[in-house]
């Protein structure tokens, strides 16, 4: 059984770095697309940030492009997310997400996810 567990949200102030954990177990990880959502309250869960399993292509959306950066680490099938300069619109509900291949925005898409993470950024 496929589990993705999140940690390391929290509340912060503007301006604050936070690193979000996501540890998977349950399966061979090879050829699954992570990502990292979000879900701020009374919107749509969206997608943040995307990795393939290598690495090699990877994807922001435009709101967080030069301040998060998402890495996986797979000999430990662990995901991260290194959050810089939160801003309040950061505030949200983090989840961890995987597929086989690549990912998508479409969260009906999305094999798995974890329980999620509340990051809250006070201004």
């Amino acid at each position: 059984q496929v589990q993705l567990v999140e940690s390391g949200g929290g509340l912060v102030e503007v301006g604050d770095s936070l690193r979000l954990s996501c540890a998977a177990s349950g399966r061979d990880f090879t050829q699954i697309g992570m990502a990292w959502f979000r879900q701020a309250p009374g919107a749509d869960r969206e997608l943040v940030a995307a990795t393939t399993y290598f690495g090699n292509t990877v994807y922001y959306t435009d709101s967080v492009k030069g301040r998060f950066f998402i890495a996986r680490d797979n000999n430990r099938n662990m995901l991260y997310l290194s959050m810089n300069n939160l801003k309040p619109e950061d505030t949200g509900v983090y989840y961890c997400a995987a597929r086989v291949g690549a990912i998508t925005a479409t969260t009906s898409d999305i094999s798995y996810w974890g329980q999620g993470t509340q990051v809250t950024v006070s201004s």
